[in-house]
């Protein structure tokens, strides 16, 4: 076994390998950028090293430094993680030429498997079935064009290179395919640095479902069932399930023979996903599914698997790196029980899913889990660390195993009611209500799910006049002690005999609030409240909250609802663009302008596109009107940043 080992990645899974590597007595070598010098993952491992400025193409995708960093450290093998360099073969050249080991696959398995395209023609010879689609290397568009005809629309355009949704687009008509492998190959350049695609038909009810392998220098290559992650949103997984709902013993048995099969087409070593769409419009049939891509690493929810096989995936990659042979085999592998993996990200639900950034103020997720069930929480964060807009915004996978789907499902729900996160805005109520949803919970899921059921998920109710007069009481002592203390004691200085109200504004999205505040000779709070919530509450117990610089986070279940507390002494002159201009939703890259200044625009015409962690977001004008200024290509922007501005005139 090794004596000590680098870890090439950041956040939650740098965490991850550390403590199963510290079990093991394996050193540790963090590295870190700028943005993560204060970072979790730096504190936990037992050296580190700095290797550059905050963005990725200056620190974690420099393999050169990161070589560099285990050679002057002593390590003697390298950990990629998922992301950054994970598979990428010219980096396991860098580290084999050093005379490191790679704990991953092989260059020649990953590059085997990296092309989308050469990989399903690969499968193919293989006897893995491949959905059917354009997969070679001619990328004029007439040919890719009449190739979407021949296999019939709806079509897929896919980033070859690529993953997670980047550099994908569904195309319905013929006359929308010139726009979207535009599109699809400007993202897929911008992620993956090779802008070639690939067309397949789209499936109409499909199903992701997934098998995780495992093999060694030996040979061996064994299974560890079946993952199913058809809960998706912008094409990448939110909640992660196993085994697959639905799922019959044939199908499992063809799948994971052909998941099998193909590894051991490219002499796999280590930890991998064959990932399959499976058509599920009459059900789980074992004749449906298809091979889509390999991922020659270790999946984000692998913890899932971890959960119901009674394995520790990251000591099989340090033991088979090392020379092992598999720690189990096929017939010693189990499947007990059912587990469901949650992806907490800093995003905007009900704004498509935006990503967000921020400060966590407050952070605090369930002490226990829930009664009958077992749980992890894997981050890479604490209370008071920054959401970069350099990495992705993920804050924490939580993991939950019951004794079957119901009981898992139940144990989900209620750990994420009591997770709190305040700072920034967050889904935890969004996935509350995809575990809640109908569907979801009959296991009638598809990747479409989500998409159909987008607006009823991504609603959250207007705070009620409790949770309001909450965040008054709360606002109205704001300065008077920290946030770590408990917000009524403020209040303390109260008359207990006569009522001395205290005047305290909120503000709640687009609504300002005025309350009086006032406490009872009983001991009991009085909050009135005004338009909207017009009403008088009465509170003696302290709700689930967080005070956190200039606001208030009421926590209702899964949903955290901010209040605004302005500052009395402040300006309240300053008034807001308004319909006149619309601003960056998230910092980001002006990618692509689409209209100039003084054009006359309508509403709904496109005006620029923002590329914001990889991905791309139309700004489309709100209203007609002529463009007084518009942002310039290339310009890097924050979050509120005016990207146009109409001219006065456009408003009658």
């Amino acid at each position: 076994m090794f004596a000590k080992i680098l870890i090439a990645n950041r956040g939650e899974i740098a965490c991850r390998v550390i403590r199963t590597a510290r079990r093991m007595g394996v050193r540790t070598v963090a590295v870190y950028s700028d943005a993560d010098a204060g970072a979790l993952h730096v504190e936990m491992a037992d050296e580190a090293v700095h290797i550059g400025p905050s963005p990725v193409g200056e620190s974690y995708l420099r393999g050169d430094k990161i070589v560099a960093a285990a050679l002057a450290t002593g390590a003697e093998a390298i950990h990629p993680g998922y992301g950054f360099l994970s598979e990428n073969p010219d980096f396991v050249d860098q580290v084999t030429a050093a005379g490191l080991v790679f704990i991953g696959p092989s260059a020649a398995s990953i590059r085997a498997m990296g092309l989308k395209d050469a990989a399903k023609r690969l499968m193919e010879k293989a006897g893995v079935p491949v959905v059917p689609g354009y997969h070679g290397e001619a990328q004029e568009i007439v040919l890719l064009a009449s190739k979407a005809r021949e296999i019939g629309y709806p079509v897929l355009i896919k980033a070859r290179a690529g993953g997670g949704g980047k550099g994908m687009r569904r195309v319905e008509h013929p006359d929308d395919f010139s726009e979207a492998l535009s599109g699809a190959r400007r993202e897929a350049k911008a992620a993956f640095g090779d802008d070639r695609v690939l067309v397949e038909k789209y499936v109409e009810k499909p199903r992701h479902i997934e098998v995780q392998v495992f093999g060694d220098i030996f040979g061996n290559v064994v299974h560890l069932y079946e993952r199913d992650c058809s809960a998706q949103r912008r094409h990448q997984k939110v909640i992660e399930e196993v085994p697959a709902p639905g799922m019959t013993p044939a199908l499992r048995k063809a799948m994971t023979e052909a998941a099998v099969k193909a590894a051991k087409a490219i002499d796999y070593s280590g930890a991998g996903t064959i990932e399959f769409i499976v058509d599920a419009s009459q059900g789980l049939k074992a004749d449906r599914f298809w091979f889509m891509e390999m991922n020659t690493r270790l999946q984000v929810e692998h913890p899932v698997t971890e959960m119901v096989t009674g394995t520790d995936l990251v000591e099989w990659q340090l033991r088979v790196a090392s020379g092992e042979k598999l720690p189990k085999t096929q017939s010693e592998i189990t499947l007990s029980g059912h587990a469901f993996e949650a992806r907490i990200y800093a995003e905007d639900a009900a704004k498509g899913f935006l990503p967000a950034t921020g400060t966590l103020h407050h952070l605090k997720f369930p002490d226990t889990a829930p009664e009958g069930a077992s749980m992890r929480i894997e981050t890479g964060v604490r209370t008071g660390d920054a959401i970069s807009p350099f990495y992705d915004p993920m804050i924490a996978k939580l993991v939950v195993h019951g004794k079957n789907r119901q009981a898992a499902l139940e144990a989900l729900g209620i750990a994420l009611s009591q997770t709190e996160i305040a700072g920034s805005t967050v889904n935890t109520a969004f996935l509350a209500a995809l575990a809640a949803d109908a569907d979801f919970s009959a296991g009638d899921v598809d990747t479409g799910l989500i998409g159909r059921h987008q607006q009823a998920l991504t609603a959250v109710p207007p705070p009620s006049s409790e949770i309001v007069a909450a965040a008054a009481l709360a606002a109205s002592g704001a300065g008077a002690q920290a946030p770590t203390r408990d917000p009524w004691s403020s209040l303390a200085g109260y008359a207990h005999f006569h009522a001395m109200a205290r005047r305290t504004r909120l503000r709640y999205g687009e609504d300002d609030i005025l309350a009086l505040v006032s406490m009872r000779p009983d001991g009991r709070f009085q909050v009135a409240l005004d338009a909207p919530y017009d009403s008088a509450l009465d509170l003696r117990a302290a709700p689930r909250l967080a005070r956190w610089p200039g606001h208030v986070t009421v926590f209702s279940g899964a949903v955290g609802y901010s209040f605004a507390v302005p500052d009395p002494l402040a300006r309240a002159d300053e008034i807001a663009a308004g319909a006149d201009s619309l601003r960056a939703p998230m910092p980001g890259l002006v990618k692509l302008v689409r209209a100039a200044k003084g054009e006359t625009v309508i509403k709904g015409q496109p005006l620029l596109i923002l590329e914001a962690m990889k991905m791309e977001h139309t700004i489309s004008a709100t209203h007609d009107g002529t463009i007084a200024e518009i942002a310039t290509e290339g310009a890097q922007v924050t979050d509120g940043t005016v990207l146009v501005r109409f001219a006065e005139e456009a408003h009658g």
